[in-house]
């Protein structure tokens, strides 16, 4: 695929010519970029880095440390890594930023430059921009050899990770560790493998792993998706087990199996997670626009309001801390719990899902039948290169006058009985159309019925 330059980072397939793919040449200059950026905010000159399991990830990671150290900056390197690990560690270990190498979901032929402030956090729009434009000037000045910055090997921020977990106010490890629960993770042969068997380990819980071998060589296509884990759920049933875990290669999505092989849904793993977390802290919610209206409602159940922002995780973040929110992520499986960092995080994601198992005595399979259900499916619509989408957009607004909608992100359109969202890909040319109701039959109804409407408009 073509080496994709957004305002998070810089992502493509590994190999061929430069500015093609993500190639060592587009990594050191990339890289470059980003501590030009650094160096210039007046931030501390040292950044953490991170990778998880796929099989390029040494080779970019020795190109990504050589040249934040040719700039004159100081590594910090974690190895192996979950995302929320290095994300954790910029701020522990008092760094200038972060850069996380991981395609998270997407095939072992790609890899990506995922970009931190010293927040930890990802960098903002404005930020990207400039990034990209230092990149497409190419001024670069790299450091003189008295200059040049060091190398240092981390091999605790994972420990420290899982004791902030531990540590977290609403984790009852007490609880967890006498429920005795049994559970199978599927690692998808990347950093789950390294994170998730030793947090249960701590929290009393028999953890089994399936594709565990951190090689990058994935088992399967590494989505979450219940098509992609029939083995996952296919082992719970078989072992009679508490509960399956799916993570991401890069462990920032979680899925989850319940009792008997049920897929639960990643739309209601932050779900489970809020209806716990609200009950202890009250406080706004948030998602992205594109996810589950069970969350709203999960927050109204608690007498709270509940927040919609742009989809991305930079955008949920910003969202939360201007609403001042307790809970937020997105429907993909993404916890964010301010308390411990703002980024998805599926270590505290798990310990919060068993802390509301193992202090109320329900199964996950219980909680989820207490929620109202929805469905919710995902389709698309090829553009013509011509079209001028915002025109569009509001253009189908002016069909639904009647109809509550929100233009945060694309079009939204509220009906009584689900809702519709259509939004322009930032990677592809199509419109993204997802649609959701209390059944599979009424949620496609509605997505063919606004996207026959569009397409006839824009004809």
């Amino acid at each position: 695929m073509p080496l994709i330059k957004s305002i998070s980072g810089f992502r493509g397939t590994i190999g061929g010519k430069p500015g093609e793919n993500l190639t060592p040449e587009d990594v050191v200059t990339s890289v470059a970029a980003y501590a030009d950026w650094l160096l210039r905010s007046g931030a501390n000159p040292t950044v953490v880095i991170g990778r998880d399991g796929r099989p390029s990830g040494a080779v970019v990671s020795a190109l990504t440390a050589a040249t934040l150290q040719s700039m004159g900056i100081d590594v910090i390197d974690c190895g192996h890594a979950t995302t929320p690990t290095v994300e954790m560690a910029v701020t522990s270990r008092g760094a200038g930023g972060g850069i996380i190498l991981s395609a998270s979901h997407n095939p072992k032929e790609y890899n990506a430059l995922k970009l931190l402030n010293s927040d930890g956090e990802f960098i903002s729009h404005e930020e990207g921009q400039d990034l990209i434009r230092t990149v497409q000037s190419g001024s670069i000045s790299y450091a003189t050899v008295d200059n040049l910055g060091s190398l240092q090997q981390d091999t605790s921020a994972l420990a420290d990770h899982i004791e902030a977990v531990l540590a977290h106010p609403l984790v009852n490890v007490d609880a967890i560790q006498a429920a005795g629960y049994r559970v199978v993770l599927d690692a998808v042969n990347s950093v789950g493998a390294i994170s998730i068997p030793p947090l249960c380990e701590a929290l009393g819980v028999a953890c089994q792993v399936i594709n565990e071998t951190v090689n990058g060589q994935f088992a399967h296509n590494p989505e979450p998706l219940p098509a992609h884990l029939q083995d996952l759920i296919a082992v719970v049933k078989e072992r009679d087990l508490d509960l399956g875990i799916a993570v991401d290669p890069d462990v920032d999505r979680l899925a989850l199996i319940g009792p008997g092989g049920r897929w639960i849904g990643e739309e209601y793993t932050l779900v489970t997670v809020a209806d716990y977390v609200l009950a202890r802290d009250p406080g706004p919610v948030v998602s992205n626009m594109s996810s589950s209206r069970a969350l709203a409602d999960v927050a109204a159940a608690h007498g709270q309001t509940y927040h919609a922002s742009a989809v991305g995780e930079v955008n949920v973040v910003a969202k939360m801390k201007e609403v001042g929110a307790t809970i937020g992520g997105e429907g993909n499986g993404g916890i964010i719990d301010p308390r411990l960092h703002y980024g998805r995080d599926s270590l505290i994601g798990l310990a919060l899902v068993l802390s509301h198992l193992a202090t109320s005595g329900k199964t996950i399979n219980e909680f989820r039948d207490s929620y109202v259900h929805y469905e919710m499916v995902k389709d698309k619509i090829n553009l013509d290169p011509e079209l001028d989408l915002p025109d569009a957009l509001n253009a189908m607004e002016a069909l639904y006058p009647d109809t509550p909608k929100s233009n945060i992100d694309g079009l939204k359109l509220d009906f009584p009985d689900g809702w519709v969202h259509l939004r322009g890909s930032n990677t592809e040319p199509i419109v993204r159309v997802y649609a959701e109701a209390n059944t599979q039959a009424r949620a496609q109804e509605l997505a063919g019925e606004v996207k026959a409407r569009f397409i006839e408009m824009t004809r």
